[in-house]
């Protein structure tokens, strides 16, 4: 068992499908499957159980998983850390992120730049992961942060964290329970922003259910003032409004029946050699995204008060992976 078995099960974990896995990883299905085998064989028990849409993990398979995440954290901690010692990391850079994650990013990336790469300049830019992408292909963006990007040969991407998306709605609203049906969901006119919407069009479709969309907004702040007035909900990451959700100004619900998720990724140019400020910063967005993981901003919170404790989404894997070429589907 070697450390890319490990981190190709990690990755199919994190995206629920050998053959979205391999999609994302460019790698023959097949493959991909042999490696799991192998993997089973050795541990003696079966890690994943295969369904007719994708595999979940057996009870074998999510204790082993939290094992394989922690070799691969520390495995890439320690790449990091001897790559960032011997390059200087001088210059400017430009890093793109999406207005859902840039209030939870940036301060953090910020901070480590001071500490670790004082050399560094940085400039960030928010956008949609479109136009991020379009910016990176075109030279205007130099690292980036994508939510589930299209296959593109000018890029290099490598998944940093499957993230789940929830609905998020006024402290108190409807329903009671813990969760929303894709039956509920249908009939709830929702808040989403573009980037959001995209990400979850297709995943909808393949669970042969729809959006109702009341209005589109891409300012996150008017969304979360919308959402504060109480006359509304909106699809939302659930690390986008996670202070409101722990403190209990807003409430928020899983969906029972889906597993409505954005991919995270972290994005540069392929081009065989890169400023070393490039890969500087780009290390730093790396760790700084698995800080935030480890502080719980990806999982759904417990809000505090009366009243029975809301169940609470398990946590979704970072996977910290060295940056690879994506092949085209």
């Amino acid at each position: 068992m070697d450390l890319r078995s490990l981190r190709f099960f990690v990755h199919i974990a994190d995206a629920g499908s050998i053959t979205r896995a391999a999609v994302q990883l460019g790698i023959a299905q097949p493959a991909l499957t042999r490696h799991v085998q192998a993997m089973e064989s050795q541990l003696g028990a079966p890690l994943l159980e295969r369904l007719p849409r994708g595999v979940r993990l057996t009870a074998a398979g999510r204790k082993f998983l939290e094992h394989a995440r922690r070799v691969v954290r520390e495995m890439d901690r320690a790449q990091a850390e001897l790559t960032h010692s011997a390059q200087p990391a001088g210059g400017r850079v430009i890093l793109g992120v999406s207005p859902t994650i840039a209030a939870w990013l940036v301060p953090g990336c910020v901070e480590r730049c001071r500490s670790e790469a004082p050399e560094l300049s940085i400039k960030v830019v928010e956008g949609f992961s479109p136009q991020l992408a379009d910016a990176l292909g075109t030279g205007r963006v130099d690292v980036a942060l994508l939510t589930n990007p299209q296959p593109a040969r000018a890029l290099r991407y490598t998944p940093l964290l499957s993230e789940p998306i929830v609905v998020v709605g006024p402290r108190g609203a409807a329903p009671a329970r813990p969760f929303f049906t894709l039956a509920e969901l249908a009939r709830t006119p929702v808040l989403i922003s573009d980037g959001i919407r995209a990400a979850l069009e297709e995943q909808l479709a393949r669970a042969g259910a729809r959006l109702n969309v009341e209005v589109e907004i891409d300012s996150i702040e008017a969304i979360r003032a919308l959402l504060l007035r109480g006359a509304t909900h909106a699809l939302m990451p659930v690390s986008t409004f996670h202070d409101d959700i722990a403190s209990g100004r807003l409430s928020a619900w899983q969906i029972a029946d889906a597993s409505l998720h954005r991919m995270l990724v972290l994005a540069q140019s392929a081009r065989p050699a890169l400023p070393a400020a490039t890969e500087s910063l780009a290390q730093i967005v790396a760790a700084e995204i698995g800080g935030l993981f480890e502080r719980g901003t990806f999982a759904l919170p417990v809000p505090p008060g009366p009243g029975p404790r809301r169940v609470v989404h398990p946590p979704i894997s970072v996977v910290q992976t060295r940056p690879q070429r994506r092949k085209s589907a």
